[in-house]
């Protein structure tokens, strides 16, 4: 792991290309720069308006973003009746982006968006308006909303509930077997929304899924070589993350 101060992030990117590294991942909080210093972007990164991998090639920099593509594939086993068409997903920052664009692309029609500042999601709504009907809700709007009426799938997209703090406590009375809630939040694994959702007899999806399938495609960009997640490798995550 490399650890950069921000005003030093694209000197170090631009070292790492003339040592010959084929490529890197970023996190939170150089997404939005990675995709300011590439080259080039793809599709996806340039509607996320963020990069999570660097590629590296002839002295170029290409962006690409894997986020969507890492949240869907953790979501999609859980899926046994198929794309739902109703989302509710919660936090309008970096990470909802992407999850909003996984759910436009997998034809999900209607999301509520919510966030404590009201205006974040209503900016969000706005700007990723094409391909879904989104409804931007404050915090409270969202949990009365669940408290009330059934919904197929709840994303936590914010950080509520990492590490165990400030952790979300919707009761989600309106909800059952037939919802889905999925945590991108994956320390610890089981968040006190998930353990409601449990209680509630819900389908629970924590986030250290999307966290190793949204690797997937970099390791083969960088190495040429794909890989798969299977249970011994998150196994070994686990433990050496120190999440069990």
């Amino acid at each position: 792991m490399l650890d950069f101060e921000p005003e030093l992030f694209e000197r170090k990117i631009r070292a790492l290309v003339e040592q010959g590294y084929q490529g890197v991942n970023v996190t939170v909080p150089f997404k939005e720069a990675a995709l300011a210093l590439a080259d080039d972007a793809d599709a996806t990164a340039h509607r996320i308006g963020a990069a999570n991998t660097l590629v590296f090639s002839d002295g170029r920099i290409t962006a690409r973003n894997t986020d969507a593509y890492g949240f869907w594939e953790n979501l999609r086993p859980a899926l046994s009746d198929g794309v739902p068409d109703r989302a509710v997903v919660l936090g309008a920052g970096g990470a909802a982006r992407a999850v909003l664009v996984a759910l436009q692309d997998q034809g999900v029609g209607r999301i509520w968006l919510a966030n404590r500042t009201l205006s974040r999601a209503q900016g969000l709504a706005t700007e990723l308006a094409q391909g879904a009907q989104i409804e931007a809700l404050d915090w409270g709007a969202a949990e009365d909303l669940l408290e009330q009426e059934a919904m197929p799938l709840i994303i936590n997209t914010s950080s509520r509930g990492l590490k165990g703090e400030n952790p979300i406590t919707c009761g989600l009375a309106a909800q059952g077997p037939g919802t889905i809630v999925n945590d991108i939040v994956y320390n610890p694994l089981q968040t006190a929304l998930l353990e409601t959702a449990a209680e509630r007899g819900c389908r629970i999806v924590d986030g250290l899924g999307m966290l190793l399938h949204q690797a997937r495609p970099a390791f083969q960009a960088f190495f040429g070589a794909r890989v798969e997640v299977d249970a011994g490798l998150r196994q070994k995550v686990e433990r050496n993350m120190g999440l069990v």
